[in-house]
């Protein structure tokens, strides 16, 4: 069974930067694509970012592109999100998936997920 557990959220300002960690159940890394979502107050989950079972390739929104960076680490079993100059907007629950890398969208579809962590970002 694929458990995902995620931590490191918390209250920054403006321009800051912050690390969220999703740590993974035995083989996860190695039997399914990775990814994070958010969802912000009164609005739908979106889609952040995307990591191959073979790390090679990444995808990204086009609101984070460029300050956000995916990243996993297999002999830890630990996928994180790099997140830098962060913005207002960047505010939400920060979601792990498992899943499938949907081609045609660039996206993840994700088919186990974590609990959340709140990130919070005064301007």
């Amino acid at each position: 069974q694929v458990q995902l557990v995620e931590s490191g959220g918390g209250l920054v300002q403006a321009g800051a930067s912050l690390r969220l960690s999703c740590a993974a159940s035995g083989r996860t890394f190695s039997t399914y694509a990775m990814g994070w979502f958010r969802q912000a107050p009164g609005k739908e989950r979106e889609f952040v970012a995307a990591i191959t079972r073979s790390g090679l390739s990444t995808y990204y929104a086009a609101s984070v592109k460029g300050r956000f960076t995916i990243i996993k680490d297999t002999a830890k079993n630990t996928m994180y999100l790099q997140m830098n100059s962060l913005k207002f907007e960047d505010t939400a629950v920060y979601y792990c998936a498992a899943g499938s890398i949907l081609v045609l969208t660039a996206t993840l579809r994700g088919d186990y997920w974590g609990q959340g962590t709140q990130v919070t970002v005064s301007s």
